[in-house]
């Protein structure tokens, strides 16, 4: 009688009231154990054989209800309990703070919480967590959100270090190439122009010369600013490279997989400068001449497309004209 009834008493010990809504990273029943007690859940050794003895929770998201059910059916069912989940982007060139303020307002969380879990999980200041697009549960809390979007980042930077890493590489090494990735990123979205302008960054440092890139005083709050020759001669800090040598003290942003790759890889060239042109692509040049001449050619493109407009604002207004 005692040990039939055993179980049934063990179903009724406490179960502790952690966290709702988690994320189970593998099926492996050690990385189930661990995020269960993670997230507030003591574990014993029946627990594990009630979880490997049905189905052990597979990777994913899971919510749960711990007052709905008894201690073990609560383990035996675990793997049932799949979370409802969204879809997230997050964007290249986005500051933390601006990812924190629209991951507030996507997933109606606190933006102080986040920002704080942000800040005590960063190791770069910026740029820890990559841009791209991540499938989490709607009811995740501040805490668990950001844990898993640092999770899958550094991951992905795991893979990145031993793809391109005899060895693991230190902190230092991996914010040089997040800062250069950050700069590359704020240059430019076109994947294939990503390695040239890398190599325009390479070969500046190279040769002991500064960067003088508008991108790197899209900083903090100036993240969107437009920079102006005033803000190039009043900004004193050392992300205005027009004034200093060397990379800015940190990355600017987000940064994709292929600009940090492109970072790390840049393209074979003699390039030293590059300038936007009329297709909203860019010119690279390898001498300061040909750089005057790409800068000439796109200030001519933008005074004939001024003039087009306000021709095309003239006759807008005589069509309303003859219509009224």
């Amino acid at each position: 009688m005692a040990i039939l009834l055993l179980p049934l008493l063990y179903n009724f010990v406490p179960l502790n009231d952690g966290t709702k809504t988690f994320y189970i990273p593998s099926s492996n029943i050690a990385d189930v154990v661990h995020t269960l007690e993670e997230n507030g859940y003591t574990v014993t050794w029946i627990d594990r054989f009630m979880l490997k003895l049905i189905h052990t929770p597979e990777k994913g998201w899971y919510s749960v209800e711990t007052n709905k059910h008894g201690r073990l059916l609560f383990f035996e069912y675990l793997h049932r309990k799949k979370a409802e989940t969204m879809e997230l982007v997050v964007y290249g060139g986005e500051t933390s703070e601006e990812l924190v303020a629209r991951l507030a307002k996507d997933m109606k969380l606190d933006k102080e919480k986040l920002f704080k879990q942000y800040k005590m999980l960063s190791r770069f200041n910026e740029a820890d967590i990559f841009a791209q697009r991540y499938t989490i549960a709607r009811r995740a809390d501040e805490n668990t959100t950001m844990k898993y979007l640092f999770h899958l980042s550094t991951e992905e930077l795991a893979d990145f270090e031993n793809e391109h890493f005899s060895q693991k590489a230190d902190t230092a090494t991996l914010k040089v190439l997040l800062t250069i990735a950050s700069i590359i990123q704020k240059e430019s979205n076109s994947v294939k122009e990503m390695p040239t302008i890398s190599s325009v960054i390479h070969n500046r440092l190279d040769k002991g010369m500064k960067l003088q890139m508008d991108s790197t005083l899209n900083y903090g709050e100036y993240s969107h600013v437009i920079i102006t020759p005033e803000r190039i001669k009043s900004d004193k800090s050392y992300y205005n490279t027009y004034k200093h040598k060397g990379l800015p003290p940190y990355p600017l942003g987000t940064v994709t997989l292929d600009a940090l790759k492109a970072a790390i890889s840049p393209q074979k060239s003699d390039y030293l400068f590059f300038m936007l042109n009329q297709k909203g692509e860019h010119d690279f040049a390898a001498t300061y001449d040909k750089h005057l001449e790409n800068i000439k050619a796109f200030r001519m493109y933008q005074k004939r497309r001024k003039k087009q407009k306000k021709v095309e604002v003239k006759q807008k207004l005589n069509r309303e004209k003859k219509l009224n």
